[in-house]
Formats: structure tokens, sequence, C-alpha cells
């Protein structure tokens, strides 16, 4: 029996085709596909800021952080429940992350607990759209601008959602978009910074090509740049043709994707409202887009239903395991409500190609363990 899938690429002929193009035009780098790419995503995004494509959702965190000038002797807050990737932008960047708390209902940054991490070196804030999750942004705007800080919105999680009546990108400081393979699309590896921060703008857009001063416009005509500048530390974080190529045929489908996702999302809500031992995040769900489907077991049953779940042909996962118990990050100081809910989260299968059967099955399996004495 196959599994049911916790997550997956959702590509298809499309996307086929889209590649082929770009294998047949004979050009696989960085260039016309890349600046449609990102215009098309400005588009959608309902914006003026600046769209910036690199190769994944890491390297946009790495150098949003780094070209803020953010590095040594300098700290970032940041949640301690994120993937770990959230904490080794900073750390690539020579920064220290600083892991704060969360709140309990949401998962979402506790500014209670970011402001006693507050320090003379604390330089920026980055809050997590946990689950797609990101209604209380104004508050950590609020708190930034009470600090001096700047703000980075780790909005991996946070493609096609809506906040306040627009887009989750239309705008903010600099918000940072992932769209690996099982992301809400999939550019195959990829992300994107936006920021309305037309110096910091540029910096990145050099520094994903090596720090070489004004490749992107070079590139972007087919062009090389034989004689130039280097100013600034850069990477090899460029978008390739291929991957915007995927990513463009990707966006056109957002709209059926994130239908899809909403619909799985309430019928769980349905399905399992007033289910004993199991409860849901306070998440705006007619507004977000999940990328994950995160509930909460109680009464120390997670890992148990976990193993009934797989035994029963369906994949589950936990996201994430605290970044502050990890030997690489690990505080001296506890964070209550992290080490709380990452014993109670369990992930439900949740992607776009989900089946009506699959979910039955998925709901029937959950509600047939829960009801065991």
């Amino acid at each position: 029996m196959n599994n049911i899938r916790l997550s997956k690429s959702c590509v298809g002929e499309e996307e086929k085709i889209a590649l082929a193009r770009v294998i047949d035009a004979g050009y696989l780098g960085m260039g016309r596909e890349v600046q449609l790419f990102e215009e098309e995503l400005q588009a959608y995004l309902g914006t003026s800021l600046h769209v910036i494509c690199v190769n994944t959702g890491t390297a946009a965190l790495h150098l949003a952080v780094q070209c803020l000038d953010i590095g040594p002797g300098d700290e970032v807050l940041v949640p301690s429940i994120t993937y770990v990737a959230s904490f080794q932008a900073v750390a690539a960047a020579g920064a220290k992350p600083v892991a704060c708390d969360v709140t309990p209902d949401r998962a979402f940054i506790d500014l209670v607990d970011a402001e006693r991490r507050l320090t003379s070196r604390t330089k920026a804030i980055m809050p997590v759209h946990y689950a797609s999750d990101s209604q209380d942004i104004g508050t950590v705007y609020t708190f930034a601008a009470r600090h001096g800080l700047r703000v980075i919105e780790d909005a991996a999680h946070g493609f096609g959602c809506v906040r306040d009546g627009k887009r989750v990108g239309a705008e903010g400081d600099i918000l940072c978009f992932s769209f690996d393979g099982i992301k809400n699309i999939t550019s195959g590896e990829g992300g994107a910074v936006v920021t309305g921060d037309a110096e910091l703008a540029r910096r990145i857009q050099d520094a994903r090509l090596l720090g070489v001063e004004r490749d992107t416009e070079k590139r972007f005509k087919g062009e090389r740049s034989w004689t130039f500048d280097v100013l600034h530390q850069g990477y090899r974080y460029h978008m390739s043709n291929l991957m915007a190529a995927v990513g463009r045929e990707q966006l056109k489908k957002i709209g059926r994707f994130s239908e899809r996702r909403q619909s799985c999302v309430a019928r769980y809500q349905r399905e399992f409202a007033g289910l004993v031992g199991l409860s849901f995040l306070d998440l705006d769900y007619e507004n977000i887009v999940s990328h994950i489907f995160v509930v909460r077991v109680s009464n120390g049953r997670r890992d148990e239903l976990m193993d009934h779940l797989r035994s029963n042909n369906i994949e589950c996962g936990i996201h994430y395991q605290p970044n502050h118990l990890l030997n690489y990050f690990e505080t001296d100081y506890p964070l209550p409500i992290a080490e709380t809910l990452i014993s109670e989260f369990l992930t439900l299968p949740l992607h776009a190609e989900l089946t009506e059967d699959e979910l039955t099955k998925v709901i029937d399996a959950v509600r047939n363990f829960l009801k065991q004495v």
C-alpha cells in the first residue's frame, strides 16, 4: 500500500515544457526567465517593493542579514520553534541568533520574552510565519520601531497568504520566501527577498552574484560583466533560468493550490471539532494558505498517535525541534512554552494533491486512535 504523503511537489506537464523551453534556448543560468519571474512575483504580490530571486529560502535569509551589515558581535532575535535554516542564516553572517520563546496559541515569537533577550548588540528581529501565520506582525513592527531594529520576516511558509487585506509580501521591511520542493509554490529549489529598501535590494542583487557590481543588469540582458568591481562579500546564490521557469508555471497554479490546501484544512477542522485530546492553533485559516497543518495532541499521546498513523501508512511529522535545544545553538535559559508545545505538536498530511479519500483515511485514523481509552 502506498503511503499517504505528508507533503509533496505538485508539478506536471507545464513545468516539463517550461524546462524544455529553457534547455532548448541554450542558457540555463540566470537570465531573462529570472527577470520575468521576479516581475510576475511582484505583480502577484501587488507591490512596488523590490523582488530578488535566489537559489534557496535560506540564502534569502542569509543575504538579508548580511547585507544589513549585521555580522560578528551582533544579535538577531529569532523564535526557537522554526526550521534550523533561520538560525543558520543568522550564524552564516557571523551574527548570533538569540532564541526567544513563542506564544502558546500560535507559536509566534513572544515579544515579552524577546524584550528579555534585548542587548545593546541586538540589530534585528526575525519573526517566523510559523504554519503560514503572521497575523500578529503589526506588534513586531511596533516592537522593532521602539528598539531601533530591522525586521526580517521569515515568510518561508507564507507565500499566497493574506493579512490586513493584502498579500503577504505587499508591504513590510524585509520578507524572505522559500520556493523549495514542498512549499506553497516551488521552483525546485529557490527563494526570494522582498524589500522596499532600494540600497539593500541593490546589495542583495550584487551579493547573489558573488558581489559583482550590477551584474544583475547584464544577466537580464543576456550579457556578462567582463570588467567589474566587488565591494562586498558575495556568494553563488542566484536563481537559474531552469528554476525560474518552473516557478513561473507554479505561480499560474497558486489559485488552485491555495484553494485545495484551504479546503483540506477546513475539512480537518470540521471533522476534528470537539474531539477530546486534540486541538488547533488559533490561526486565521480563511486568509492563510497553510504550508503545514499542525495540531496539538494532549495527555502525552502524541508519539503514540504518530506510531499509529505510520502503521496505517500515513506520513506525519514534527515541526520543529526547538533550536535552543540543539547543541550548536543551545541556550543557558529555558523556553518553557516552546518546550511544551513541541511535545504536543503533530503535523498531518497537507498538499495540493491530497485527495478526499486520503483525507478520510487520515481523519478516521486520528479519530479512531483518540477514541481509544
